[in-house]
């Protein structure tokens, strides 16, 4: 376990490489021995210092449900972090790339939640029921830590690699389409690059909103009503840069374009 001193210094770390969008070594390669635990206590400490700055908790992203997440990254366990008002965007919107580090796209199903949710035995069944209504959403992915031989420790301390959402204009309850078959066609610049379905996310993508919220159990916290769950990719990332055009059609839930300036 780390030292309180070594969490606070290190989410200083991550906090100071938001700002100045760059890159910190890794944490496991400095301090071998953190653990998830560790991590998520990083996490903690970096989150309550930007609500402290006067951002808005809106929301928490799920990462790594899907086998071509967990195959792309190298990392078998899902994880989660939070997302603040200031990073959620609408389709069609233009997205200043030189705010993100190491900027990737992924593809994915958001949803919204009608009332809490909490567990420990919270089940697919009863996140469905919670649901008021599923939105398809791209995420952004901004890593600060150094990519090669990053574990699930460098990944949750900083934020899950979340870097902002864009959410696409079709609402639907779960009651009104079949969440687990909802396709993805991912192209940059005219050019299909990645494809799935909703499925690969733990075989629905509610099934990750359960776990969120029997992770949360853990520690004695709920998801709230109101606030989005981001599911997870069904795709693998997809990197992007400045003059890049990007579009998902999500087939029955309209499609997604965006634009990195």
């Amino acid at each position: 376990m780390l030292s309180s001193d070594d969490v606070a210094v290190i989410a200083a770390e991550l906090a100071e490489a938001d700002r100045t969008h760059g890159v910190i070594p890794r944490i496991t390669a400095r301090y071998p021995d953190a653990t998830v635990e560790d991590a998520y206590a990083i996490q903690g400490v970096w989150r309550d210092r930007m609500i402290a700055d006067g951002r808005t908790l809106v929301g928490r992203k799920i990462g790594l449900t899907s086998k071509a997440m967990q195959q792309a990254t190298g990392i078998t366990e899902p994880d989660y972090g939070v997302m603040f008002d200031d990073t959620v965007y609408q389709s069609g919107a233009e997205i200043p790339v030189d705010v993100f580090s190491n900027v990737r796209i992924e593809v994915e199903l958001a949803f919204v939640l009608a009332r809490p949710l909490e567990g420990p035995d919270c089940t697919l069944e009863d996140a469905l029921a919670a649901i008021e209504y599923a939105v398809p959403a791209l995420e952004v992915l901004n890593s600060h830590i150094e990519l090669e031989g990053r574990t699930i420790v460098d990944t949750i301390s900083d934020n899950a690699a979340y870097g902002a959402m864009v959410l696409g204009g079709v609402r639907k309850r779960p009651d009104e389409i079949d969440l687990a078959w909802v396709p993805g066609v991912l192209s940059r610049n005219g050019q299909i690059e990645e494809t799935g379905v909703a499925a690969g996310v733990l075989g629905h993508p509610a099934t990750g909103v359960a776990w969120l919220a029997n992770k949360f159990a853990q520690h004695g916290a709920r998801l709230e009503a109101g606030e989005i769950i981001l599911a997870g990719s069904f795709t693998r990332p997809m990197w992007v840069h400045a003059g890049d055009t990007v579009r998902c059609d999500y087939g029955p839930m309209g499609v997604i374009e965006c634009r990195f300036a």
